[in-house]
């Protein structure tokens, strides 16, 4: 089925049924219909169909049905993220954007309306933007035809385990941005399997979670930790789905300890969406691991780094930056392995090192050495110029009191000398870029030599 066809003849069904709660408001599938029918109506007579819009809008119900609205003309839809600067902004804008639709400006109602998807499978329906951890967000392109076999949006080709995904998200808690891949493809388990999409309004949390009684969400790691450093329980929790960033098995085994068999953890790129995922049952056995890929995601490993291809990868990107997929084959950057029972490792980035004593030296396993330490919760690497060896390691941990000497003599034992970090600063918690991960720079500029 044409995308987004599937969420179409989903919202036909049911008409009183809730699709979405915002605050005290509640939309159901029938004014959900009406609403993407009649901004695609508006849309079309301003001309944009199959055009490229821009969407600088916040999560509400009215922002997703524009954009659905915008994929049913064949348009590419591009997502703008809140919390760029100036120049990211502009680079973003500066990819063909024909049109800018935010909050103030979304189309309402006065054309006939129009629900018949127009896209092609070569064209492309969606630029999803990376992080701009280098300064400049790359925009992934994702071809309508990638989106027509997406693991998340084709519930037909649904596996066992997204099915039991999506009935975990019957009441599925939605924030952050309308423009990340992770929240695209996750909505679509919430949407497509029945569930309502729960908005809050000034939401705090953690307590959010209990007071509108959700079942389902995404989680970055900080988020997750910050639920277990306060000893919150969620009783009502029946999909926790932790990325984003890599999270030690200590801590995936305390998430679970205290919140019982809900938590996933997945594993992806913007440019592949998500590759692998970790279950509840697979805990605590295999939480060393990001879990196994999904059915139609092949993994292979050359020197080290992850290989993936699957039908919904990116076709390059927009922005003409130079392919990283060649032959079907996406290079994700990452550093792994997949043991004999099928499931990945993660052992660091492949970008993420530095050349200690004209040795290559990766922060990854720096990390998860330090992680090893039971006295120790998170540990982020990063590398900067030292005089004596050319670059250094420095480490940041979160921990009670640490001995240093004694984790040093950790990563030393397991990795040997020049893996061990020139420093280690004790901190209270990791600062966050605006992607939500670790703010990586910024620990950089707190390096006391």
């Amino acid at each position: 089925m044409v995308f987004p066809a599937p969420l179409l003849d989903l919202l036909r069904e049911e008409p009183g049924r809730p699709v979405f709660e915002h605050g005290s408001r509640v939309v159901t599938r029938a004014e959900l219909l009406a609403m993407i029918g009649a901004m695609a109506g508006v849309l079309d007579a301003k001309g944009l169909r199959g055009r490229a819009i821009a969407f600088r809008t916040s999560v509400t119900p009215e922002a997703f049905a524009a954009q659905m609205a915008a994929h049913v003309l064949g348009c590419r839809v591009v997502g703008v993220r809140p919390g760029y600067s100036k120049a990211q902004l502009a680079h973003v804008l500066a990819m063909d954007v024909d049109h800018v639709v935010d909050d103030a400006n979304l189309p309402e109602a006065g054309a006939d309306p129009l629900l018949t998807p127009l896209g092609q499978p070569e064209d492309v329906a969606l630029l999803a933007f990376t992080s701009g951890s280098t300064g400049r967000p790359k925009g992934c392109a994702v071809t309508y035809g990638a989106l027509d076999r997406h693991w998340a949006w084709q519930p037909e080709e649904w596996s066992p385990v997204a099915r039991e995904m999506a009935a975990g998200f019957e009441r599925y808690l939605l924030f952050g941005t309308l423009a990340s891949m992770v929240v695209f493809e996750h909505l679509a388990l919430a949407l497509l399997g029945g569930g309502t999409v729960v908005i809050p309004v000034d939401p705090e949390f953690p307590r959010v979670y209990r007071d509108l009684r959700i079942t389902g969400s995404i989680f970055t790691v900080p988020r997750l930790t910050q639920i277990i450093d306060t000893g919150t329980e969620l009783p009502d929790m029946r999909t926790m789905m932790v990325g984003g960033s890599p999270i030690s098995a200590s801590r995936l085994e305390r998430a679970v300890k205290l919140l019982g068999p809900v938590v996933y953890q997945g594993y992806g790129a913007t440019e592949a969406g998500s590759i692998s995922m970790l279950t509840p049952g697979e805990m605590p056995a295999k939480a060393d691991t990001v879990g196994r890929p999904h059915p139609m995601v092949r993994v292979r490993v050359e020197e080290g780094e992850l290989l993936v291809s699957s039908p919904y990868l990116m076709s390059g990107y927009w922005n003409g930056e130079e392919n990283p997929i060649s032959d079907g084959w996406l290079r994700t950057g990452d550093l792994g392995h997949v043991d004999d029972e099928g499931y990945l490792h993660i052992v660091g980035r492949a970008r993420e090192a530095v050349m200690v004593n004209a040795m290559v030296v990766y922060l990854g396993p720096i990390e998860r050495a330090l992680e090893s330490h039971p006295g120790v919760e998170a540990a982020y690497v990063v590398g900067a110029p030292d005089r004596a060896t050319g670059e250094a390691a420095h480490a940041f941990v979160v921990a009670k009191d640490p001995d240093l000497g004694e984790l040093k003599a950790v990563v030393q034992e397991e990795l040997g000398a020049d893996h061990v970090p020139a420093t280690i600063t004790v901190i209270d918690e990791v600062p966050l870029a605006a992607s939500g991960k670790p703010d990586k720079k910024a620990l950089l500029a707190l390096i006391v030599l």
